[in-house]
């Protein structure tokens, strides 16, 4: 042995092993290597003093104080019986109330998409005016609503030389642009 004073044997009866990185049990003190360290693997006599599980109710996620000796499940039985404050009906609360207002259409969506022009409801597929064929009120579209207007009313007429007549009544001719 080179080097007799460094580290320290396993507290272990069985054990005895000298480790240069010796382990000291929060409970009760005692030096053990890392096969003992574990309350259960050395028999600690005072792991009832820091090995404490506090059991938590399965429905209303409290935990339930238990005393020294008793069955913990014996115990949140009792709570389960007498003090839980579980509420069925509170677990089963909707989470998508919004239904859509565009006829046909059955889907519903956790936050409420309003259209700003008719002020209606709607999912995230039918949100934008165009969507679902908004007849709200008769404002002034923007300059970019207009030019989406534009656009659209131009990829439905296809042949060469179809007219586009825009909601402002302006008559456009396809070729000309």
């Amino acid at each position: 042995m080179e080097l007799p004073w460094l580290g320290e044997h396993c507290s272990e009866r069985s054990c005895k092993q000298l480790d240069f990185l010796p382990l000291k049990c929060d409970a009760c003190g005692e030096v053990f290597c890392k096969d003992h360290i574990r309350y259960d693997d050395h028999k600690c006599s005072s792991a009832y003093k820091k090995n404490v599980q506090v059991p938590v109710c399965p429905l209303c996620n409290t935990p339930i104080p238990v005393q020294r000796g008793q069955i913990p499940d014996i115990v949140v039985g009792a709570h389960i019986d007498k003090d839980c404050q579980y509420n069925p009906a509170q677990q089963k609360q909707k989470i998508f109330t919004n239904k859509c207002t565009k006829p046909g259409c059955k889907r519903k969506e956790m936050m409420k998409v309003i259209c700003e022009q008719c002020g209606s409801s709607f999912c995230i597929k039918h949100r934008h005016p165009l969507d679902h064929d908004c007849r709200g009120s008769s404002q002034p579209i923007s300059k970019a609503g207009y030019a989406a207007l534009m656009r659209a009313s131009h990829a439905t007429f296809k042949s060469p030389g179809a007219i586009g007549v825009p909601s402002n009544g302006n008559r456009q001719h396809n070729r000309c642009r």
